[in-house]
């Protein structure tokens, strides 16, 4: 498996941006699915945005049109911009990538993203 390291997070006012990075500490080149998560206080954790390793992104439907996910195996990393947040978005934002064959998933330890006025 692969251990992973979030950073960007912080505190930002509504309508502003931030760029979470998620670095992985070896190859991503052969891992076919990476995901941002996130978990607000009291909440579920639930899916923000995935990526193949084919370029093929999901989202969910609170972050369509202004996140946007991406990866590059190059530098063995992942990242997530978010534009036009709202407080609703303030949450734990975590990373995720899966291998097929690997038993589980792994997981980073989060970067506090925070949301308000």
């Amino acid at each position: 498996q692969v251990q992973l390291a979030e950073s960007g997070g912080g505190l930002v006012q509504p309508g502003g941006s931030l760029r979470l990075s998620c670095a992985a500490s070896a190859s991503i080149s052969s891992i076919n699915t990476m995901a941002w998560y996130r978990q607000a206080p009291g909440k579920q954790r639930e899916l923000v945005a995935r990526i193949t390793n084919g370029g093929t992104t999901n989202y969910a439907d609170s972050v369509k049109g202004r996140f946007t996910i991406s990866r590059d195996n190059a530098k063995n990393a992942m990242y997530l911009q978010m534009n036009s947040l709202k407080p609703e978005d303030t949450a734990v934002y975590s990373c995720y990538a899966y291998r097929i064959g690997w038993s589980a998933g792994s997981w980073g330890q989060g970067t506090q993203v925070t949301v308000s006025s």
